[in-house]
């Protein structure tokens, strides 16, 4: 018996459908997504991945330079550590938001590669978003506020190269002032010229 409301399949139709799909029949995917999450699209999304990254930017900006404060986190099982490494600091953040998640991907990646400026990288990453929103708001394209950043890095490099001072490799002091330079802001840095 069948239902008037509801009329039985055409002939030939379950058949070819099953066909195209391998010979069988599939049920589109199911998503379970947590009730709280929300699908921005355009310049709202654009938005809230800016101020995402912004706050990641601002949680290790008071950690970096000579009078850097150190920040005190407890770890999982309850110990306390203090510490003034962004990447350290970042490691022990649980974040959901996919571009906070990138910025900290970042500083990993910064941590890896070089080993140094995991700080320097977030801070600069967030200030260049930063710079970006009034830019946005001022309905720029994506794509022409990148190109204005690869410009402003072409002079950047030009600057450089006007202004960098040569180091003769043979002089073991002035390789010295290099190294403590660059540890000074390091807990290394008290054990100085043993280092």
């Amino acid at each position: 018996a069948s239902c008037p409301s509801h009329p039985p399949p055409r002939a030939g139709r379950p058949a070819a459908a099953a066909m195209m799909m391998g010979g069988q029949q599939q049920q589109p995917g199911v998503f379970v997504l947590n009730k709280n999450t929300k699908r921005e699209q355009g310049r709202k999304a654009q938005l809230t991945n800016i101020q995402a990254g912004k706050t990641v930017a601002s949680i290790v900006r008071t950690t970096l330079g000579p009078k850097a404060m150190l920040k005190m986190l407890l770890d999982p099982m309850g110990g306390i550590v203090m510490t003034n490494d962004g990447n350290a600091i970042l490691r022990e953040v649980d974040v959901t938001h996919p571009a906070a998640k990138n910025m900290i991907e970042l500083s990993r990646a910064q941590d890896e590669e070089v080993g140094d400026g995991t700080t320097s990288v977030i801070i600069l990453a967030g200030e260049m978003l930063s710079v970006a929103e009034p830019l946005l708001e001022k309905k720029l394209h994506p794509t022409l506020i990148v190109s204005g950043y690869m410009q402003a890095l072409d002079d950047a490099l030009k600057m450089l190269k006007e202004i960098a001072i040569p180091i003769d490799v043979a002089k073991p002091e002035a390789i010295q002032e290099i190294v403590r330079g660059a540890i000074d802001t390091k807990f290394a840095s008290r054990y100085g010229p043993m280092i």
